[in-house]
C-alpha cells in the first residue's frame, strides 16, 4: 500500500522509470521516472547542504516550471515538508507566511532573488535562501537518501487565501496526499497513457495534488507551461498529445472567448475537468458545445488536498449544477445545531475522510472550529444533497445575502447575469441597508468589444430575477478580485475603488 509520496516516485521509477513524467508545454525539456526519483536524492542532498534537514519546513518561491517540480517532489520524497508561496500575495501576505510557517529555507527563482532577500531581511529569525536556476542539470550530482518518512508526517503547509484576516497553514500529511492522489486517479478512470496539460499554478492545491501528484499515482504524464495562456492553450495540449485538461472557470471564460481548434486535433482529449470554483452551467454548456469536450465539475478545499466532489465520467450520469457525489471520502449537510440533514434540505456541508487535514498550524482555536466533534470538517459552503447523492452548493455561509429576512445564495445572481451575451464575468455581494438590513451589489466584468448600459441590465435582472432579487447596485469593474485558487473573495469587492465610490 502506498502511504508517502516517496511510495509513489518509487513505484513508478520501478515500473515504468523510462517513460517520460513531465515535459515542458513549449520546450523541449523532459524528465523520467527515474530521473525523477534520483532527482529526490539530490534534493535532499540541496537542503541537507543548507543546514536543514528531513521534518522542517522548506518554502519555495517559484513559477511553474520543471525544476518547481523537482524540488518540491524531491523535498517531500526526502520528508520535508513543502511550503508553496502564492507568487500574487501582497509583500506583507508574503512576509507573513515565510515567517508564520518556520521554514528554515526558501527556495526562490532568479527573478524573486531580490524581493526575497529584502523580505528575508524583516523577519527576526534566521532563514536561509538559495536562488535555483531553471536549468534541469544544476542540481549536484551528489545524492543522499534519507529515511523513509512516515505516513502521519506534515508533507504540506499550504496557505489558505480566505476573504478575511490573515492567511491560514493548513497542515497535510504524506498519507493526505496519496489518498487524494489515487482517488482523483480512480475518480477519473486515470491510466499510465494519460497526459494533462498543467495550467494551474503549483502553489494552489488543485495544481499542486490533481496535476502533479495524481499523475504519480496512475502512472501518467503531465505538461507544463509556465502559466496559462488562452491563446497557447489549445496548441498547447494539441501538440502534447494531453488526454484531459484541468481547468478553473475564469479559463473556461477566456476559452470561450478565444478561437476553437479543429476537432480533430483535440479529438484526443477525453475530458475537461473543472475545479476550484462553481461554474455557471452555461457556461459549462456552452464550453461542450463549442468544443465538443464534456466537462467534469468537482469541487474541494484546500483543507481536503483539493477534491472532495466529483460528478460522474459518464456524461448521462452527471447532474447540471452539481459539483457531484462526495470523493475521496464522506460529505453530509449539516443544520444550524451541527446535526445532519435530510435530502434536499439547505445546511452547511461537511466532509469526512483520509484526504482532511490535521488541522491549521499554530492555530489550535480555528482547528477546532473547524471541526465537529465527531470529527466532520465544516468547510463554510452552503448547500443541500439530492436524493441519489449529488451535492449543489448555493455560496459561502459568510457571503449570504439576508434581504428583509430573506435568505439570497449569491451564486443565483452571478448565473442569472452571466446569462447575458456582454457579461463576461459577475459576482454579487450583500451591502448595508437601513430599511431591508442588506441590499445586493453586483460587480460586472464585460466581454472584450461590447459595451452595456445600466437601464438595459437592469432590465434583464427584472426579467430573470424578479424585482425582489435585483440588484439595488451595479458596478461595473476590469477586474474581480481573487483568491490563488482563482475563487471570486467576494467581500472584497466592497474594497474596490469603484464600488467604493458608488455606495459612498
Amino acid at each position: 500500500m502506498k502511504h508517502t509520496v516517496r511510495d509513489l516516485i518509487e513505484q513508478q521509477a520501478l515500473e515504468q522509470g523510462s517513460k517520460v513524467f513531465a515535459c515542458e508545454a513549449d520546450g523541449q525539456a523532459s524528465f523520467t521516472f527515474a530521473q525523477l526519483a534520483q532527482s529526490c536524492r539530490q534534493v535532499a542532498a540541496l537542503l541537507t547542504a543548507q543546514g536543514s534537514k528531513p521534518g522542517d519546513t522548506v518554502s519555495l518561491v517559484m513559477p511553474n516550471g520543471l525544476q518547481t517540480l523537482r524540488l518540491l517532489l524531491g523535498a517531500m520524497h526526502g520528508g520535508w515538508c513543502v511550503n508553496p508561496v502564492n507568487l500574487l500575495s501582497q509583500p506583507e501576505q508574503m512576509r507573513y507566511v515565510l515567517n508564520h510557517s518556520d521554514c528554515k529555507v526558501v527556495l526562490v527563482s532568479p527573478d524573486w532573488a531580490d524581493t526575497l532577500e529584502k523580505m528575508l531581511g524583516l523577519i527576526d529569525r534566521p532563514i536561509k535562501m538559495w536562488v535555483c536556476h531553471p536549468d534541469l542539470n544544476e542540481l549536484t550530482a551528489q545524492e543522499v537518501q534519507t529515511p523513509a518518512p512516515e505516513a502521519t508526517s506534515l508533507a504540506l503547509l499550504m496557505y489558505t487565501s480566505g476573504t478575511t484576516g490573515v492567511p491560514k497553514g493548513v497542515m497535510l500529511t504524506q498519507s493526505n496526499l496519496t489518498a487524494n492522489a489515487i482517488a482523483i486517479s480512480n475518480e477519473h478512470a486515470l491510466s499510465p497513457t494519460d497526459r494533462v496539460l498543467a495550467v494551474l499554478p503549483l502553489y494552489h492545491i488543485n495544481a499542486f495534488a490533481v496535476t502533479m501528484l495524481a499523475p504519480l499515482a496512475h502512472g501518467g504524464s503531465l505538461a507544463i507551461p509556465p502559466k496559462f495562456s488562452a491563446a497557447r492553450f489549445w496548441r498547447q495540449a494539441i501538440d502534447r498529445q494531453c488526454t484531459w485538461i484541468n481547468v478553473v472557470p475564469t479559463m473556461i471564460s477566456y476559452l470561450l472567448e478565444g478561437s476553437k481548434p479543429d476537432r480533430s486535433e483535440t479529438v484526443g482529449i477525453r475530458f475537461c475537468r473543472s475545479a476550484s470554483a462553481a461554474l455557471a452551467p452555461d457556461h459549462l454548456q456552452a464550453f461542450e458545445a463549442r468544443f465538443e469536450i464534456g466537462v467534469v465539475e468537482t469541487m474541494g478545499l484546500t483543507e481536503t488536498v483539493a477534491p472532495s466532489f466529483s460528478n460522474p465520467m459518464a456524461s448521462a450520469l452527471r447532474k447540471l449544477g452539481s459539483v457531484g457525489k462526495a470523493s475521496g471520502g464522506q460529505a453530509c449537510v449539516l443544520d444550524a445545531q451541527l446535526n445532519q440533514l435530510p435530502a434536499g434540505q439547505t445546511g452547511e456541508i461537511a466532509i469526512r475522510g483520509p484526504h482532511v487535514m490535521r488541522g491549521y498550524y499554530k492555530n489550535e482555536q480555528a482547528t477546532q472550529e473547524a471541526f465537529t466533534s465527531d470529527g466532520w470538517l465544516r468547510t463554510g459552503d452552503l448547500g443541500h444533497c439530492d436524493s441519489d447523492g449529488f451535492f449543489f452548493v448555493t455560496g459561502r455561509i459568510k457571503e449570504l445575502i439576508i434581504k428583509g429576512g430573506e435568505n439570497i445564495a449569491p451564486r443565483e445572481i452571478d448565473e442569472a447575469l452571466l446569462r447575458h451575451p456582454a457579461i463576461l464575468e459577475a459576482a454579487a455581494v450583500a451591502i448595508p441597508d437601513r430599511h431591508y438590513g442588506q441590499e445586493i451589489l453586483v460587480c460586472v466584468v464585460l466581454r472584450p468589444g461590447h459595451a452595456l448600459e445600466q437601464t438595459s441590465l437592469r432590465e434583464f435582472c427584472l426579467e430573470h430575477l424578479g424585482r425582489f432579487k435585483s440588484p439595488r447596485h451595479i458596478c461595473f469593474v476590469q477586474d474581480l478580485p481573487r483568491g490563488p485558487s482563482g475563487k471570486v473573495q467576494r467581500l472584497k469587492l466592497l474594497e474596490l475603488p469603484e464600488c467604493i465610490a458608488l455606495i459612498a
